[in-house]
């Protein structure tokens, strides 16, 4: 029986340069046939606030709103931590479409769940 292979990135920063890699290497894993996932935490969920995304785009890349959408119509999963809209107070917070609400629970089943983790 074949290994389904699972690599989950888990983005904790707003920091504009941090947020490229792990939608490109997301992306690259699903061209490799590896299933990736994606969950934003604490300090990034600031990115997917809707308009925020459009706002950064560093070098040659296209912005990260545009490589979120991109992941998004891969197919690839993109996960919230419900905690951490609690934290800042986002009661009703317009976040980008698509993404997906959880609980802080599930961080821990996904990673249980992965082949591998790396953080961001």
């Amino acid at each position: 029986m074949k290994k389904n292979n699972t690599i989950l990135y888990v983005q904790t920063s707003d920091k504009p340069e941090r947020q490229y890699s792990p939608l490109v290497l997301a992306q690259t894993a699903k061209a490799m046939d590896i299933t990736p996932k994606v969950y934003y935490l604490g300090q990034a969920l600031k990115v997917l606030v809707a308009g925020e995304a459009e706002k950064i785009k560093l070098g040659a890349f296209p912005t990260i709103a545009e490589m979120i959408k991109q992941t998004l119509d891969m197919g690839i999963e993109i996960y919230v931590c419900e905690a951490s809209k609690q934290m800042f107070g986002w009661d009703k917070v317009d976040l980008i479409s698509g993404v997906k609400i959880v609980g802080a629970g599930t961080l821990n089943d996904l990673a249980l769940e992965a082949d591998a983790t790396m953080w961001f």
